[in-house]
């Protein structure tokens, strides 16, 4: 059994309490293929048959198993003893996520039900506890492996990998932790930042409210040490909103605003007063940006951004879907700043909180992207929407995050060009997020066959600069896609939007000795670099692509195209990227 990797660290760094405990380590695990775990009731007293490393799914090498092999239902159990410190306290389970379906009982009594396999959930499980040393906590997850209605991202349908599809995830792969909190609490936060007003507007949610209670949110605000606002307000319904100036003028507020380059943040303090009584203490952070298309431009804090991102699969070794450790994630991050990109495609999955933490801090903006199902059913429609909402709220607060894309490449949607009801699938989508979202900006389907959409993206992925540069000199051939599709559906065309290269490269380059495949290949590292150097040139040149993403990050599995291996090792030097992605083409390259 393998206990290097822990994963001790906060799991949500956007929201932070003092009295909390991981619950990631070691749990007794059993697969449960013959569907009896229910009917024998596993959730009591029963001692399951293996050991696992939590939060690493049973795939993984980190859980101590490592099997491909589908197992549609498991189960997880462990003992907890409360801490005396948290006694008198509400305790609060979380599960960053758990794939597909989960339920939980706490001393065998049902504590919580949940789908969706990228999302969190929680249950207040005070009432359940004995904390006498000796409380069970149970979890069944069940999965639906071959299943490609089911909103999966880059989970294959088979247990051995092959073309863009990785290997599967099932059951716990996020963090597991508690929380001690009051009867009455701030149960969460939603930040509007105003750049042009210099004002943040924060929406505060107290659980346990009433309207017999005296109740007031102390607000406190600072940057670097140096308070900027310290406000409170008396809670007259359970949600309330309330903007608050910002008194730190600096060149109207530039000096401050969240940027890839100066990524500044706010610190928050909140306190919960009840009858006069400190019953909560929060810390969180926000940054001061703005997103919009003014002129046909993308911008960001009211002037023109030119993306340069990786497309980033978020997949590790060891851990496939879970990143081994904090660290790792941190590096995934510092190595993509150090290759000279600014931003970060997080593509077919909904990503670790800790990962978005360190786009907020160090300065990296995020397109945040469903986990696509790959066929269309009403089904599908109701688990996938369900799951979207709760992404979205999840990670509302993040600075970093700039775009959502709900849908990419027709997936979930193969027949949108035909099909009205999936069409309408897709109009509902670009709605449904600016219904939740109006400060981002939504792609409906990216890559191709839009229909309402704030960018106009596109995926290409020639590799001859003159192809390239020619077909991205004139709108008319910019808007002839690749591949036999169109760029906008029947009902829908361009009006006018910013025009992104979202997906481009792909180059395959084996450095090593893990053979696999992509979307054109060099023969050497001469050769990658010349052909890397052609396409980000291409997209330089172009007079109409306003940014790109790069595909991609990392090799993952049998796709070989990152421009680093899968062990995050460069395949050329990161500082030749860096001036490729500046614009500073001085490798005196043959095109």
């Amino acid at each position: 059994m393998n206990s290097m990797y822990p994963r001790e660290d906060y799991p949500r760094p956007q929201f932070e309490r003092s009295a909390w405990m991981s619950l990631n380590g070691e749990w007794q695990f059993q697969f449960d293929d013959e569907q009896v775990g229910l009917a024998e009731q596993w959730y009591g007293d029963r001692i399951l048959e293996q050991r696992i490393q939590v939060p690493f799914c049973y795939q993984s090498e980190l859980s101590g198993i490592g099997t491909p092999e589908f197992h549609d239902t498991v189960w997880y159990k462990r003992k907890v003893e409360i801490p005396r410190e948290m006694n008198g306290k509400r305790i609060i389970l979380h599960f960053g996520a758990v794939d597909y379906e989960a339920r939980v009982w706490v001393n065998g009594q049902l504590a919580a039900v949940h789908g969706g396999g990228h999302t969190p959930f929680s249950a207040d499980i005070t009432d359940l506890l004995r904390r006498d040393g000796s409380d069970d906590i149970t979890l069944q997850a069940r999965d639906y492996s071959k299943d490609v209605t089911l909103p999966r991202g880059k989970q294959f349908w088979k247990e051995k990998s092959e073309l863009i599809f990785y290997t599967s995830t099932t059951g716990i792969w996020q963090s597991v932790w508690i929380e001690a909190v009051d009867q009455i609490h701030l149960s969460r936060v939603f930040y509007y930042p105003d750049i042009d007003r210099n004002e943040i507007g924060i929406q505060f949610v107290v659980a346990g409210w009433s309207d017999e209670t005296d109740i007031k949110v102390r607000t406190r605000i600072s940057f670097e040490g140096e308070v900027i606002a310290d406000d409170e307000c008396k809670m007259i319904t359970a949600k309330q909103k309330r903007r608050i100036e910002l008194h730190d003028f600096n060149d109207h507020g530039m000096g401050r605003w969240w940027s890839p380059e100066h990524p500044n943040l706010y610190d928050v303090e909140y306190r919960i007063y009840v009858n006069g009584t400190e019953t909560d203490v929060v810390h969180s952070y926000f940054g001061m940006r703005k997103v919009s298309v003014d002129s046909g431009k993308l911008c960001l804090n009211n002037r023109p951004f030119y993306m340069k991102a990786v497309l980033d699969q978020g997949y590790f070794p060891g851990g496939i879907l879970t990143a081994p450790s904090d660290d790792v994630l941190k590096r995934d991050v510092e190595l993509t700043k150090l290759m000279g990109f600014n931003g970060v495609r997080k593509h077919q999955k909904i990503e670790d909180p800790r990962f978005l933490y360190w786009c907020d801090k160090l300065g990296l903006v995020v397109w945040g992207e469903a986990a696509n199902a790959f066929a269309f059913s009403e089904e599908y429609v109701q688990k996938f929407t369900s799951e979207w909402i709760e992404a979205v709220n999840r990670d509302f607060n993040s600075p970093s995050i700039i775009v959502w894309v709900p849908l990419n490449e027709s997936w979930g949607i193969p027949n949108i060009k035909v099909d009205d009801q999936q069409r309408q699938h897709a109009i509902a989508m670009y709605h449904l997020t600016k219904s939740l979202d109006t400060t981002r900006l939504v792609i409906s389907n990216d890559g191709w066959e839009h229909v309402q959409s704030d960018l106009c993206t596109i995926h290409d992925y020639q590799w001859d600069y003159g192809k390239l540069v020619a077909k991205y000199s004139q709108i008319d051939s910019a808007l002839d896609a690749p591949q036999n599709r169109d760029v906008y559906v029947k009902g829908y065309q361009y009006e006018g939007q910013p025009i992104l290269m979202t997906e481009f490269g792909g180059i395959s380059f084996q450095k090593g000795e893990t053979s696999g495949w992509g979307y054109s290949g060099a023969s050497d590292e001469a050769d990658f670099k010349k052909r890397v150097y052609a396409v980000i040139k291409a997209m330089h040149d172009s007079p109409l692509i306003q940014g790109y993403c790069y595909t991609q990050l990392t090799d993952v599995e049998q796709e070989i195209n990152g421009l680093l291996d899968f062990n995050r090792e460069p395949k050329i030097p990161l500082e030749t990227i860096r001036k490729m992605n500046e614009g500073k083409f001085d490798l005196e390259e043959r095109l």
